[in-house]
């Protein structure tokens, strides 16, 4: 059965998506028009309970977080799932209850628990045999359900290149829907990643990160055809909020800065304040 977000994909030779960690960056992704965004487990975990991506953030967190974001919009929403939160048996429970949440898919990695982000020192991987039977698990329980997995891999930084071509292609060979090869360091390994990797694969872009930036019509002449930004969002909310509560500390207003927020009425269509309304009037509420 083919999925949602392979059919996206069909569409276009290349597709750029977001990260999201709520439902209010949810629904400004879908605002804006993307078709596809992804729940990252480094901005969750910021944002969620302030801690950094170093395998801190639980399964029943990122699964909560999961449903009621993908409850909030209609775009297919891909979920960062880490290593499963364990073995097999709970990569077989994180996959049920992220289909049972509404996730249109998930990332699979192989690092030792507990993880790190992708792009952080000291990362380790476990055996090639482990990680596959994992993969094996998300396939299984997946089954015809419309579900896209992504087998990622961080053998890169832990071994080398070649290890890690060799995870994924045993991973999309297993099953896998997607590839994905984390934190290649230049240009030249960014574009020996494109060339090898499993078709669909994953480029992760990370402002200043340890891949380098590069627009989607090169990545997709290496040979890239998810895009991901996961921390643009996040990045971008620290800033302002940054920048909005220093100004209203100094100055006791933030009359300086107004052109640079949501209008009331313009933030209250956003999140369906009229649609309320709407709703108490047709049964009868006295909102």
């Amino acid at each position: 059965m083919a999925t949602t977000i392979q059919g996206i994909l069909d569409s276009s030779s290349s597709l750029v998506f977001p990260g999201v960690y709520d439902t209010l960056s949810a629904k400004i992704t879908e605002r804006v028009g993307f078709k596809l965004a992804f729940i990252s487990g480094y901005a969750v975990s910021a944002t969620a309970i302030g801690e950094p991506d170093m395998g801190l953030l639980t399964q029943t967190e990122i699964i909560d977080h999961a449903r009621r974001i993908c409850q909030s919009v209609a775009i297919p929403i891909i979920v960062d799932a880490d290593t499963g939160y364990g073995n097999s048996l709970n990569v077989v429970r994180t996959v049920r209850e992220l289909i049972a949440a509404g996730a249109a898919g998930c990332f699979l990695e192989d690092q030792v628990w507990p993880k790190k982000c992708g792009h952080m020192r000291g990362k380790k991987v476990i055996p090639r045999d482990e990680y596959l039977g994992k993969i094996r698990a998300a396939v299984d329980t997946k089954g015809d359900r419309d579900f896209f997995i992504v087998a990622r891999t961080d053998a890169l930084a832990a071994t080398d290149l070649n290890e890690a071509v060799a995870r994924v292609e045993a991973a999309k060979a297993a099953g896998a829907d997607a590839t994905f090869i984390e934190a290649p360091g230049s240009l030249a390994e960014l574009a020996e990643v494109g060339r090898r990797a499993p078709k669909p694969t994953v480029a992760n872009m990370i402002e200043e990160g340890r891949t380098p930036l590069l627009p989607e019509a090169k990545l997709s002449e290496l040979g890239f055809q998810l895009i991901l930004y996961p921390l643009a969002g996040l990045y971008a909310s620290a800033k302002a909020l940054e920048t909005v509560y220093t100004t209203l500390r100094t100055d006791g207003t933030t009359t300086a800065i107004a052109d640079r927020l949501s209008a009331f009425e313009q933030f209250n269509s956003l999140i369906g304040v009229e649609k309320n309304f709407a709703l108490s009037k047709r049964y009868g509420s006295d909102t």
